[in-house]
């Protein structure tokens, strides 16, 4: 499914921060429909140290005090000394295990691993096993405990997105200026920002110039100069000289608004791995109860000398050893850390499930404009047919200036005051062809060669010769000339192309451009098929073409025009710093900074994850397996399997934390 924001809605930061700090409760709770509460005692604080454990800790001295006097000064308490400091010890460590076990139990869920502990340390209490029961507990907590530290430091990337949106900037109103509450600057206000100081709220620059650091949003902390008129967004931090940025857009409906909108919902969106584990675990946990019975009871027919107390004891080995928490808590955590670890590097992933989507990736699609070129055109040539040159630009521009394409923009800026005035009424759309509209009373049209043949207007064959990208003029029907504009391919596109394909993928080039311009920056950046002249409609029958050829297909896009591909594709990229919101939100991964070298990125951390994440599940298994066999025949003890699950559990989440530190 699709991810959908709910239109206009924002999220304000006393709404993230709640999010920020429940999203491992929220990673929990989604367990295929079912609660799955949390035992650990730092989930809801942000503060993963000792302090917020000094009841764990408390019953960490207690356990090692009866040991060294036990094992160290070989002395043998009272038995109901022994009982109640080891009940003490073991009520401090584990109420919150008890609490939702009970919980649990009373809603008729009895097999989970909150109700395994409870069976298998109670158990150990009512044998006399005392030190090893509360041993249990102390160290089960351990790994909840390790477990909330690992998700602090994996949701580190996250909260710190939280602190770049100030919570204050400064207006200029009424001649003079005042500082507010971002919330309260309305769309057209004009804000400053100081050196040093953080952008608010998406706008537009009003300075001739600025220095930007853009690390928040791209990943990369080099400076960005901006010109007057080019986009401003929040989260940006002003390097050098005083800028006024125009409002373009409300604090709720910024881009990092939308970013940490994305991110946070990833969050709880579970891979298919993950679902897995979710499904195994609640097969899994009941068949170990019931082999556990099994253990204590089957051997009464089959062994002479059948004690009670032995094989009651092993079947306490059976139910420790068997608990899944290693792998209920070290998935998730793997694709929570390759999430932060992509956005770290400027790319977000709307859910872990994306990571393993770019993992079996054969064949990336992409789009040209905005994807390989930067979008960023140029007006290069004007040819004028019976009309004057300042009249034709004068049409194209009123008209172009309805439209958010790189190729409009390019006609307004190089219009600049001559349409000032000059209104279009009517204006339609049409997509893949170019823009309608009536101007003075005359019908004017502007778009491409296609356009002009689907209303049916003569025009001259030898300018679909023209390699550039060409923007055809008529005025009532009649042919009025052409404004020729050229874009730039991105530095990293050939490089981005060659990582592809020494990864064995295929590329493939679809735009809604000339074959010729198509042909040329195929060329020069190496892709394996291109094709020009393309509808929407056309890009569609294209991709499902290769599907069925059973291609796993990442299409790559930034216009509105692409939003469907996007839809259609295994992995959905948006390029989201030029790219429109329609296809930003329709896509499963965002590019932040618009360079196509984060693609190989992106299938990079998938892979990580995916590789990572199954050392986890290989390493859990094989010891579990070992250490229940060796417990059923009576070698393991409680002692060695509350060591073999602990230990399983951290060296888990150990490796899942190591993904933070990798490089893509």
């Amino acid at each position: 499914m699709q991810y959908k924001p709910k239109e206009g809605e924002g999220l304000e930061l006393n709404e993230l921060s709640k999010i920020a700090e429940t999203s491992e409760e929220k990673k929990h709770a989604e367990n295929d429909g079912h609660d799955h509460e949390h035992a650990g005692s730092g989930v809801k604080k942000d503060e993963a140290g000792w302090k917020s454990h000094w009841d764990l800790l408390l019953a960490l001295l207690i356990l090692v005090a009866l040991l060294v006097l036990e094992y160290g000064f070989r002395t043998e308490l009272p038995n109901v000394v022994a009982l109640v400091l080891n009940l003490i010890a073991y009520i401090l460590a584990g109420r919150k295990v008890l609490d939702l076990a009970f919980r649990k139990a009373k809603r008729g869920d009895f097999f989970n691993e909150f109700v395994l502990m409870s069976v298998a340390t109670i158990g150990a209490f009512v044998i006399g096993e005392y030190e090893e029961g509360v041993a249990v507990m102390v160290f089960y907590q351990i790994g909840e405990w390790f477990q909330d530290a690992a998700v602090n430091r994996a949701k580190r990337s996250i909260k710190a997105l939280l602190d770049i949106r100030p919570d204050k900037v400064t207006v200029l109103r009424n001649g003079g200026s005042e500082i507010v509450d971002p919330s309260q600057i309305q769309l057209e206000e004009t804000i400053q920002i100081k050196p040093g100081e953080k952008v608010a709220l998406d706008g537009d620059l009003l300075s001739e110039t600025a220095s930007f650091n853009t690390a928040a949003l791209t990943g990369e902390s080099k400076p960005d100069t901006k010109y007057k008129g080019e986009k401003i967004l929040a989260g940006m931090i002003n390097l050098n000289t005083v800028a006024e940025v125009k409002v373009a857009a409300l604090f709720k409906d910024s881009k990092l608004s939308k970013i940490l909108e994305m991110v946070q919902d990833a969050t709880a969106r579970k891979s298919q791995t993950q679902l897995f584990i979710s499904r195994f675990a609640k097969v899994y946990t009941p068949i170990v109860f019931f082999l556990a019975l099994a253990v204590c009871l089957v051997p009464y027919f089959f062994v002479d000398e059948y004690d009670f107390q032995t094989w009651f004891y092993r079947a306490l080995v059976f139910l420790v050893i068997s608990c899944p928490c290693a792998l209920v808590v070290s998935i998730p955590l793997g694709y929570f850390g390759g999430i932060g670890l992509a956005s770290r590097n400027g790319i977000l992933f709307k859910g872990g499930n994306f990571l393993d989507v770019m993992t079996k990736v054969n064949a990336v699609v992409m789009d040209k404009t905005g994807t390989l070129t930067k979008g960023v055109f140029k007006v290069q040539q004007v040819v004028p047919n019976n009309i004057e040159k300042d009249e034709l630009i004068r049409l194209a521009a009123a008209l172009e200036r309805n439209s958010t394409h790189p190729v409009g923009k390019a006609v307004t800026e190089y219009a600049g005051e001559l349409d000032k005035g000059t209104k279009a009424t009517d204006v339609e759309e049409i997509a893949g062809h170019g823009l309608r509209g009536k101007i003075e009373g005359k019908e004017v049209l502007a778009g491409n060669l296609k356009l002009l043949r689907k209303f049916n207007v003569s025009y001259p064959t030898e300018i679909e010769q023209v390699i550039d990208t060409i923007v055809v003029v008529a005025v009532d029907d009649q042919y009025a000339g052409y404004i020729t504009i050229a874009d730039e391919i991105k530095e990293d596109a050939a490089q981005a192309i060659n990582e592809m394909h020494s990864l064995n993928i295929k590329t493939v080039m679809l735009s809604g451009d000339k074959q010729s311009v198509v042909d040329q920056v195929s060329k020069k950046v190496g892709i394996d098929e291109a094709y020009g002249d393309l509808l929407p409609e056309g890009k569609v029958e294209k991709v499902q073409k290769l599907k069925s050829e059973g291609r796993h297909i990442a299409f790559v896009g930034d216009g509105v025009n692409d939003a469907p591909v996007v839809a259609l594709a295994d992995a959905g990229i948006a390029m989201g710093g030029l790219g429109s919101d329609a296809t930003i939100e329709t896509a499963d991964i965002v590019i932040q900074n618009d360079q196509p070298s984060k693609i190989v990125s992106a299938i990079k951390a998938g892979k990580i994850t995916r590789g990572i994440v199954w050392q986890n599940i290989i390493l859990a298994m094989v010891v579990k397996v070992i250490v229940l066999i060796l417990g059923a025949g009576g070698i393991a003890t409680l002692w060695e399997a509350v060591i073999a699950d602990v230990g399983v559990a951290l060296l888990a989440i150990l490796n899942a934390v190591r993904i933070q530190r990798m490089r893509i």
